[in-house]
């Protein structure tokens, strides 16, 4: 498993500043999500780690090597950036097992993630990002 490191990341387009000075690491063998209001740089943040986007300055690594890097890069890292991908009749259980299907990932390894039980959390804590083993 592969570690993912952003580093002093941002991306302007043109006056706009979508994402500005970012910077965490998300340890290998977790499910990480981010939260924030819409417009927040979420989703260009995951573009420029995936290589659909180019940064305005910073880096934007898994497992040391921009995503285009690997050989097969969808066996290394699974992303959904929008739904519109989504059949409507299709459980997410089984988008992914399309998906994983396409990048040549056993069946089973969905299973494996997904049938884990929920993480838990220090009492009282609230995390504002989580993050669980597969």
């Amino acid at each position: 498993m592969t570690d993912v490191e952003v580093r002093g990341l941002t991306k302007t387009f043109g006056p706009v500043t979508a994402v500005h000075d970012v910077s965490f690491t998300a340890r290998a063998g977790r499910v990480t999500g981010f939260l924030g209001p819409n417009g927040s740089g979420k989703t260009t943040t995951l573009r420029i780690l995936l290589g659909l986007v180019r940064p305005t300055s910073g880096t934007a690594l898994i497992g040391g090597m921009p995503y285009a890097r690997p050989p097969r890069p969808r066996r290394t890292v699974g992303a959904v950036l929008e739904t519109t991908g989504f059949h409507p009749g299709r459980r997410a259980r089984d988008h992914l097992r399309v998906i994983a299907a396409a990048a040549d990932i056993p069946d089973r390894r969905v299973a494996d993630v997904l049938d884990q039980p929920p993480p838990t959390f220090p009492t009282g804590g609230s995390p504002t990002c989580s993050t669980r083993s597969t």
